[in-house]
């Protein structure tokens, strides 16, 4: 079924690039899909739709732009949030440009719509089903969505950098995985990016409390990695919050190499601009249990990192 949260969540944190604080309240909706409103603007349409055609910007996060020239930022890790914990429907107030980063990870929201609950809504659930392949990208950067039963995501990372090196990761997201495996992977960046990034006013708000910081062979944040590897499964959190733009779920397998929040949206718009590429279908029960959220409730908050 489609669903919504019982009740509003309110969450503050710090803009990662804005280091502006930042109040959310995820409210319940019965229709129009994930929405933020921009609740600090009030001369003109505050209203932006969480969808992949709205993506204006993914230089340092993903960010999404309404035709009032509205934008809100670093949408990707609660949008992970919502798909890994099956909301269907959602209006999200914020009282500035940037979702707050929290722990850097999904964690916090995944903690706090599992304790809100969800409640069912009528209607019929549908889903994007691949039919063909479609691959975005170039030389050894690319992502593609091939066709599947449900959807997997498949990252593999090569960095110089010894504290990350080669990493890769295979998962379906079935039976919770979101929520069991990723959802408590931090966002990660090298100590001199962090240095550039200030000095040149961006991520204002970075900190050993909400990203790992590597330098060379070292991870700097006292009590270290949460998972062996965290990195890759952080590249899968990026993938399915990016995914989730679609509007609905996708139900194929994905594979990323290197690829970013760039790469993941035109993948997306390649994806719907392909005659013959997708089909919208109408999920039955048995079809639904396997979404990235279905059967996830507040059994799995001692499971979610």
């Amino acid at each position: 079924m489609q669903t919504t949260l019982k009740r509003e969540i309110t969450l503050v944190g710090m803009g990662l690039h804005s280091g502006r604080p930042a109040r959310m309240v995820l409210r319940p909706a019965t229709t129009g899909g994930i929405r933020f409103r921009r609740v600090d603007v009030t001369d003109r349409d505050n209203l932006i739709p969480a969808r992949f055609d709205r993506v204006t910007d993914t230089r340092l996060c993903t960010l999404l732009s309404n035709e009032a020239g509205v934008s809100l930022g670093t949408v990707e890790h609660v949008m992970a949030a919502l798909a890994g914990t099956g909301v269907t429907h959602a209006l999200i107030d914020i009282d500035g440009p940037e979702v707050p980063i929290m722990d850097g990870s999904s964690l916090r929201f995944v903690r706090a719509i599992l304790r809100a609950g969800l409640r069912a809504l009528p209607g019929d659930l549908v889903a994007i089903r691949v039919l063909a392949p479609v691959r975005e990208g170039e030389g050894d950067v690319w992502a593609e969505l091939r066709p599947a039963e449900t959807l997997s995501i498949d990252f593999e990372i090569d960095f110089a950098d010894a504290a990350i090196g080669h990493q890769a990761r295979r998962l379906s997201m079935v039976n919770g995985a979101f929520v069991h495996e990723l959802a408590d992977c931090r966002t990660f960046c090298r100590r001199v990016e962090v240095e550039t990034m200030q000095a040149n006013g961006l991520a204002l708000g970075g900190s050993l409390d909400n990203a790992i910081v590597v330098e060379g062979d070292k991870v700097l944040n006292p009590g270290g990695l949460r998972r062996a590897d965290e990195f890759v499964r952080h590249k899968m959190l990026d993938a399915l919050g990016d995914l989730a733009l679609a509007g609905a779920p996708i139900l194929g397998a994905y594979k990323g190499v290197k690829a970013g929040h760039g790469v993941t949206n035109r993948l997306l718009r390649k994806l719907f601009a392909t005659p013959g590429a997708y089909e919208i279908v109408t999920l039955d029960a048995e079809a639904a249990q396997q979404l990235p959220g279905a059967g996830v409730g507040a059994a799995d908050l001692r499971r979610a990192g």
